[in-house]
């Protein structure tokens, strides 16, 4: 592993002016992902700005809607009693994210800015509908997560710019969701996953969101399937067509962990699942 110097700024202001000052720095908070790209020699960064003595961006407010800083991590949110309460979607994957060991390291901003199609965070924040907070030293931003992936491990974030905060809307009381997940072990990447949240009223689908993870170059809202979904009565043949419909979306590749049609297929069986524990 090559030397790299490390830097534990005490500020955010202090964080970001050394990244717009150092050549090449990359900040790093649990490290669970970024320290293996480094071992590996994927990455060589000649300085690593530690995140981790910034406790702003580590808290976690509820009011109304809800405020997770970044550096908050995965254990973090397994046990925000008031965020499972309101968004339980999400700490339905937070659980399936790793071990133990891993989750009480691994950080939901750290998840995110990784951008790998297999982000088990990503999916309950896309049919949430989060919006991310983006820093750099001058200037401030907030997009909807949707926008934040670009590519494998590429973001939306300049290089000067930090992801600080998700911020999540207050629930809607007659919103469901779920989280499917499917590895090779409990504990590995996801082969496929989805996440599906319908408000249902009057018997029909007054909104639907679903996203698909490992499927794709990112994770990926399924608009086709919402919109097929929305207005309508939720029958086994509507169902069916949802099923269809998703697997003609996705782009999911053949690798070391699973073929391309294996995927298609989780993706099909995850899609009636989905809406059947949300329908019972």
């Amino acid at each position: 592993m090559r030397r790299f110097d490390y830097l534990r700024p005490k500020s955010l202001k202090e964080a970001l002016q050394q990244k717009k000052t150092i050549a090449g720095a990359k900040f790093i908070s649990g490290g669970t992902d970024l320290l293996v790209q480094i071992k590996n020699r994927e990455l060589q960064p000649p300085t690593l700005i530690s995140l981790r003595s910034i406790p702003e961006l580590a808290t976690i407010e509820i009011n109304g809607g809800a405020r997770i800083g970044a550096l908050a991590t995965i254990s973090d949110i397994i046990q925000h009693n008031e965020l499972g309460l309101n968004y339980p979607v999400l700490v339905e994957a937070a659980r399936r994210l790793g071990s133990v060991q891993i989750r009480n390291v691994a950080t939901v901003g750290g998840n995110l800015c990784n951008c790998s199609p297999s982000a088990d965070m990503a999916l309950p924040l896309l049919v949430l509908e989060a919006k991310v907070r983006l820093r750099t030293a001058k200037a401030r931003r907030e997009i909807q997560i949707s926008e934040f992936f670009k590519g494998p491990g590429e973001s939306c974030l300049s290089s000067d710019e930090i992801l600080t905060d998700i911020i999540l809307d207050p629930p809607h009381q007659k919103a469901k969701a779920t989280f499917l997940k499917k590895g090779r072990v409990k504990m590995d990447l996801a082969i496929a996953s989805l996440a599906v949240l319908l408000e249902m009223e009057g018997g029909k689908c007054r909104k639907a969101r679903i996203a698909a993870g490992s499927v794709a170059p990112v994770p990926l809202r399924l608009y086709k399937v919402e919109a097929l979904l929305e207005g309508s009565t939720v029958t086994e043949k509507l169902a069916a067509e949802a099923q269809r419909l998703a697997t003609k979306i996705i782009s999911p590749i053949t690798d070391i962990r699973a073929t391309e049609e294996y995927r298609r297929q989780i993706v099909r069986v995850y899609v009636k699942r989905g809406l059947e524990k949300i329908l019972g």
